[in-house]
């Protein structure tokens, strides 16, 4: 139009707009088509005959059903009506749906943390790995502490359940390797530091567990019931870790070790590799931990087995070889 006002004739004034003739002669003449938002259907809704008298009505009713479910219901009972090619047209309109009428979702706030403020604990597997010392198989877990705000970490090997003595064991060894202790240690609704009081599900801690946290000045907080996602700081560096650990093993070349100890060692380097990537952060949040106290807390269990005729003790699921003149005797264990 610029061109035109100047005098210039309509075919030079295409040419240098970059258009055709008849496009310019259309445009000087305010016949174009004006970029709008389309509010009508082009095409009959396939989904027409259903969708208010059978869909809508199971979609209040059973929320959790899903597109798929749904057009394969009405294959089953349309047979060759609505073919696989309507996938994507009912995924679209059960998501509108869902917009607009379904439920409120559980809002997820991210956590903001504080350093020095809390460690973690858990327990946790090398699942579809298979560790063997001298040959035999090692049945396991590891313990794993880890601060919220540095993400310092320290594993632990342990034979048998997820026992009070594995708990203190391992957080007692992470705090002295750490060298002081943060404000609250959190884990989930371990049954060796929470038992769960009266019909309403509140928790309190264990007698012993209560005392260890007393002694390193530590206040124990759990996640509340079915929000797993609150320990999500310990939870996702699982992931980290292990992924890292497996990877060594393959870089190894073998998972078997000589000693529980060779393996333990194993398991340490590559923490301590962990670590050293978040040197800087874990510098800073030492300056906010408490010192450590003079001396640790018991950590054992003491139990009194029987010897049995095969020369082993049985302590928490866990066999060991004792002299056989001790068979049928009851020992004392720690």
């Amino acid at each position: 139009m610029t061109q035109r006002k100047k005098g210039i004739t309509q075919h030079i004034s295409a040419m240098k707009a970059g258009i055709s003739v008849r496009s310019g002669r259309r445009i000087e003449k305010g016949e174009w088509a004006k970029n709008s938002v389309r509010h009508w259907r082009t095409r009959k809704d396939p989904l027409e005959a259903v969708w208010d008298s059978m869909l809508v009505p199971l979609l209040k009713e059973r929320p959790a059903l899903t597109p798929t479910t749904l057009l394969e219901m009405l294959q089953d009972k349309y047979p060759g009506q609505y073919p696989n090619s309507l996938r994507r047209t009912m995924q679209r309109r059960v998501r509108e749906w869902k917009l607009q009428y379904g439920a409120e979702q559980e809002v997820m706030f991210r956590q903001r943390h504080q350093p020095g403020l809390r460690g973690l604990s858990d327990f946790t597997e090398l699942k579809g790995v298979v560790v063997t010392i001298a040959g035999k198989l090692l049945a396991h877990k590891l313990y794993h502490f880890r601060l919220e705000w540095s993400h310092w970490s320290w594993m632990r090997v342990v034979l048998g359940g997820e026992s009070f003595s594995a708990l203190a064991e391992g957080l007692q060894e992470a705090l002295g390797q750490l060298g002081g202790v943060p404000v609250e240690h959190k884990t989930d609704s371990l049954r060796a530091a929470w038992k769960q009081q009266g019909e309403d599900g509140r928790r309190e801690l264990t007698e012993r567990y209560a005392a260890l946290c007393q002694h390193y000045g530590m206040q124990g907080v759990h996640n509340n019931a079915g929000r797993g996602h609150e320990n999500g700081s310990v939870e996702s560096a699982h992931g980290h870790l292990k992924r890292r650990i497996c990877q060594a093993l393959i870089l190894r070349g073998s998972n078997d070790f000589s000693t529980i100890e060779e393996y333990q060692a194993f398991i340490t380097q590559q923490v301590m590799r962990h670590n050293r990537n978040n040197q800087d952060l874990v510098k800073e949040e030492r300056l906010h931990l408490k010192p450590l106290p003079l001396r640790r807390s018991a950590d054992y269990d003491e139990l009194t087995v029987r010897v049995s005729r095969s020369s082993t003790i049985n302590v928490k699921h866990v066999v060991y070889s004792v002299p056989s003149r001790l068979v049928g005797q009851l020992l004392r264990v720690r």
